[in-house]
């Protein structure tokens, strides 16, 4: 039986399958542009067609498209420029087209795959330079956990030489971050066996960044019970407000006392690249290694994340091996030798195409109009008695807000309906937080095709649907 036989071509509807899909990708494209009215709905058609048994034979590839259109257009689209949940990503069309070449040519970059590990190696240099840090290599993941597991396996590596060969044995090992850090960190520590317990969660100052008289504190007091510190994690953009640990200050306590200083920037780093922040982010050249997402704040489609670090060899020293079948040439360590995955795609594709369609300055300028429409928010917000806000400006383009209603007794109920209202009306969709206990609106910029006109009408939506609310709790 030959490939034609088995029924896995498209044979002669290759074209008209690619140029249907084509189609539906420019109307994709073009719809992102402006905000819809409404989110979207699953069809009831759709709900059966989901709950279908396995096909036992195939269909129209054409029909299947369309289906699959239909699915992708009746779920939440971060793309779109009213889209402030979370942090999203901007599905960047360069991106697309690179996801779309990645993957029907279908590299492998376990080991050298010639001109894409080439590629692979000038997208980490050209990541490494846009954000002002010293890499001499790095690496792409599916996302900041991974990441940032990659990072600390090393930090772990550093501080208990041999750990990946003979476990932590009577090691007491010990991570720091701040109260409000990536819940990534916590897991990273559950999986390098250094134990959730041993997360040092450290206090914040009154603009939400790890307090370093603090930290230095609770590093002596785990000295003295013969502990190990394996790492201190900075968090530059931490997921709930935006805050951006005083890199600098960290890194003369991990200095002192001899600790691995990662950044965790899986969200916010990008932002070392633009003037008017690169403030936030002194000390950066100083770190031993550094997570970012290239899928949140640089546009592009998930998933592409980095992580980069100081020292060649700080990655292979707690991922290589020896073995046969996997050969070693050409003077780089193969991607098996610094990363925890072995089949692994072509990630580092869609950033490449990024900086060579639009290059640097069109990236760090679409940052800087983000940070801009967070400032604008948080002045348009003083203004609306409604509303109230933190009392710190945004550092990056998160803008934590709340409603305030004269005589309401329960303002958390109240936020969280009027949440949920925002989000089953549609026009906007924001998420809600938990920020000191109480529940907070928390929109997030991230998207290059977000407005000004898009920010107003994020206030305007949810002062016209808090009076609804009050009827929602009681």
């Amino acid at each position: 039986m030959d490939y034609d036989e088995v029924g896995l071509s498209l044979g002669d509807q290759r074209e008209a399958a690619l140029a249907r899909t084509a189609q539906h990708v420019l109307s994709a494209w073009q719809e992102f542009d402006t905000a819809r009215d409404r989110e979207s709905l699953p069809s009831e058609a759709l709900h059966e067609l989901l709950t279908a048994p396995l096909p036992r034979e195939g269909s129209d590839v054409l029909g299947v498209i369309d289906q699959a259109v239909e699915v992708l257009d009746s779920s939440l689209a971060q793309s779109r420029p009213r889209y402030f949940a979370f942090i999203g990503s901007s599905g960047l069309e360069v991106g697309a087209l690179a996801d779309l070449l990645a993957h029907s040519y279908d590299p492998n970059l376990a080991v050298d795959a010639r001109a894409a590990t080439e590629l692979e190696w000038q997208s980490v240099s050209w990541l490494a330079e846009f954000i002002g840090f010293p890499a001499q290599t790095g690496t792409f993941t599916s996302g900041g956990t991974i990441s940032n597991i990659t990072a600390l396996a090393s930090a772990r590596e550093a501080a208990i030489p041999g750990a990946r060969e003979r476990g932590l044995g009577g090691f007491r090992p010990t991570l720091y971050c701040s109260t409000e850090a990536h819940y990534s960190i916590t897991r990273a520590a559950e999986v390098l066996g250094i134990g959730a317990a041993n997360v040092r969660a450290i206090d914040i100052d009154a603009q939400r960044r790890m307090r370093v008289d603090a930290l230095r504190e609770q590093i002596q007091r785990d000295l003295a019970d013969e502990c190990t510190p394996v790492a201190i994690v900075a968090t530059t953009g931490t997921t709930l407000t935006g805050a951006v640990d005083p890199i600098a200050q960290l890194a003369d306590v991990a200095e002192e006392f001899g600790v691995w200083l990662h950044v965790d920037g899986a969200y916010g780093v990008p932002a070392a690249a633009v003037a008017s922040r690169a403030y936030l982010f002194a000390g950066l050249d100083r770190v031993d290694s550094v997570t970012v997402d290239c899928h949140k704040w640089m546009f592009v489609p998930k998933a592409c994340s980095a992580v980069l670090v100081r020292e060649a060899d700080s990655l292979a020293k707690v991922f290589a091996h020896d073995e046969a079948y996997m050969p070693h040439a050409g003077g780089h360590y193969n991607a098996v030798d610094i990363t925890m995955e072995y089949s692994r795609p072509f990630r580092a594709l869609k950033l490449w195409m990024l900086f060579s369609t639009h290059g640097a300055n069109a990236v760090r300028d679409a940052i800087e109009v983000n940070c801009n429409q967070a400032e604008m928010l948080f002045d348009w917000i003083q203004s609306r008695p409604l509303f109230k806000t933190l009392s710190s400006r945004p550092q990056l383009s998160i803008v934590p807000f709340r409603a305030v209603v004269d005589g309401c007794s329960d303002p958390d109920a109240h936020n969280d309906a009027l949440c949920a209202a925002i989000q089953s009306d549609g026009r906007v969709y924001v998420s809600p937080a938990t920020i000191d206990g109480h529940v907070w609106l928390r929109p997030c910029f991230t998207n290059f095709r977000t407005t000004d006109d898009d920010v107003a009408a994020l206030l305007d939506v949810a002062e016209e649907l808090g009076a609804v609310c009050r009827t929602l709790h009681g």
